[in-house]
């Protein structure tokens, strides 16, 4: 008879009677759960009388998940509670989001006013936090962003693609940003008594990289190097008056919370005053040369900030950090992470350089982004928000486009540059014509800037007269609905004789030009409007006009 082997759980155990198996708990620490105050156990939880006695309010990832349970279950508990019942779910593309039928009515407080509420330093064993207090603000929302192609995020799932409320918190980081501006400003105001004007602009260039490196580059130099011998202003290289044409610009210092009243732009300031004293130190960015209104003051440039290696032309220069094949921002962001990784972690700081950084590499696609680039927009992703890096960049460019809350100046204004061109001798011959020309790129079409306002050929007009320019060629270029690439360009002169003379030139320029009349009612014999049946560049288009200048008598 073949022998049975013992069961491993045996082995190693003397003979003994097994006792019955009772499914308790024997650690001490439960026995307060298993036995009453008289010392008899306590009868046994009744989880459905206790639901029943009681309404629990589910979080919203419960509520999310309704679909997988059933109906009637999973609406007992909601069914009662006023605020969530009007989360209902919608289906809008391949999105979905919670319709706010009425939440309005269950809020407190208007709605048009802000709501402020403070958090206190967190304590650990009754000490408290060495962090900064927050505060944070309920605002109803300015801008609309559900024509804005979002990509799809656990926000816009909840709260929809445009919420009417955001809960906005204070940054410390930008709290003393905002602090160094208002102080530099103020001792600018007084004429900087007793110290050297440490100045650091861009290039001649208008866009978000060039101010947001500005402003936090300056913001750098302050904290890195503190001294009582200089005081570190940033200089904006562009007319305040002109912030009004830049909609992402205006928007991301506005979600940033920087206060735009302590900026100092270019028209603001006389640089040419502290140059003449010798109190004037200049650091450039983005570049290796001043702009051309500016280059009277190139021996006070000390550093040259983020210029490619072997352009620079001022060679008593000696600080000078060469280009990286990266964003001016990343190069700043790094500088920062390594004397106060602290500021990084402010949401509005690292907004604004997480924005400058997304737009010079094209939202992280182009052949230029470097490594470095992707590292900097991965540890300053804090910025991007509710809708992530896609979507802050999706929305920056959505609103470097949106011309619907700008008036015809100022759409004119967002891309214009104008030259002087010296022409032919007049019919005396005692002195030279000198041709004042302008060109404003737009991306609309010209049928829909003449239809922005009921005025808008007497806007135009009035630029140019703003301006002084006797000739301005506005350049469209957008994609029909065919997705096909137009190019439209309206000419405004200062006379009929100088509209003549810009169609002759045009006219033996038609295999680089070639033009096709565009019949818009209401503009007059000086502003006619013209597609280019060609793809053309606006490089090309300002060649023709620089050659034109030069040659006009009109």
């Amino acid at each position: 008879m073949r022998s049975r082997s013992p069961s491993p759980r045996a082995v190693g155990q003397p003979n003994q009677v097994q006792e019955p198996y009772s499914r308790t708990r024997k650690n001490p620490f439960f026995d307060g759960l298993l036995r009453a105050e008289d010392g008899m156990p306590s009868p046994p939880f009744d989880l459905q009388a206790s639901l029943g006695s009681r309404n629990i309010s589910r979080t919203m990832s419960d509520i999310g998940n309704t679909h997988t349970r059933n109906a009637h279950d999973s609406l007992t508990d909601i069914g009662n509670n006023p605020f969530l019942q009007p989360f209902e779910r919608s289906k809008i593309g391949k999105t979905a989001s919670f319709a706010f039928s009425d939440v309005q009515s269950h809020f407190s407080f208007d709605p048009n006013e802000p709501i402020e509420a403070n958090e206190k330093p967190p304590t650990v064993n009754g000490l408290t936090s060495p962090t900064s207090a927050k505060s944070f603000r309920v605002n109803r929302r300015k801008e609309n962003l559900s024509t804005v192609s979002l990509p799809q995020s656990a926000a816009s799932f909840y709260n929809g693609d445009s919420p009417e409320f955001e809960i906005v918190a204070s940054c410390p980081s930008i709290n003393k940003l905002n602090s160094f501006l208002k102080a530099t400003k103020d001792e600018v105001n007084a004429g900087v008594p007793g110290r050297f004007l440490h100045v650091v602009m861009a290039q001649d260039v208008p866009d978000v990289g060039s101010i947001a490196s500005t402003i936090t580059y300056a913001f750098y130099l302050n904290e890195a190097c503190r001294s009582d011998q200089i005081c570190t202003v940033p200089v904006i290289s562009m007319k305040r008056l002109d912030i009004r044409s830049q909609a992402e610009l205006k928007w991301l210092l506005d979600s940033c919370q920087i206060d735009q009243s302590s900026l100092i732009f270019v028209d603001e300031i006389d640089l040419s005053y502290y140059d003449l004293f010798g109190s004037l130190k200049v650091v450039l960015l983005n570049g290796n040369k001043l702009p051309a209104k500016q280059e009277a003051l190139k021996q006070a440039v000390v550093e040259i900030f983020n210029c490619k290696e072997g352009e620079s032309v001022y060679p008593w220069v000696k600080t000078i950090t060469i280009a990286e094949d990266s964003s001016c921002c990343t190069l700043v962001a790094e500088k920062f992470a390594l004397i106060s990784p602290e500021i990084l972690a402010g949401q509005g700081f690292s907004r604004l350089l997480l924005a400058a950084i997304l737009l010079d590499s094209a939202n992280l696609c182009s052949p230029q982004c470097s490594l470095k680039d992707k590292y900097m927009a991965t540890l300053l992703i804090h910025g991007s928000g509710r809708f992530g890096c896609d979507g802050l960049y999706q929305l920056l460019r959505y609103k470097m486009y949106d011309v619907s809350d700008l008036k015809v100046a100022d759409i004119l204004r967002k891309d214009f540059k104008k030259w002087t061109r010296v022409g032919k001798p007049d019919s005396a011959g005692s002195r030279m014509m000198a041709s004042q020309i302008g060109m404003s790129s737009i991306g609309v079409p010209i049928a829909q800037l003449l239809d922005h306002e009921d005025t808008s050929v007497r806007e135009i007009k009035y630029f140019q007269h703003m301006e002084k320019i006797r000739l301005l060629m506005i350049v469209s270029g957008y994609y029909d609905s065919k997705k096909n690439f137009k190019r439209e360009i309206l000419v405004s002169a200062e006379s009929v004789e100088l509209m003549k003379n810009l169609l002759f030139f045009f006219n033996a320029s038609t295999s680089q030009l070639p033009l096709k009349a565009i019949h818009q009612p209401g503009l007059g014999e000086e502003m006619q409007a013209f597609e280019i049946d060609k793809v053309t560049s606006r490089k090309t288009i300002e060649r023709l006009l620089e050659e034109f200048g030069g040659t006009s008598k009109g």
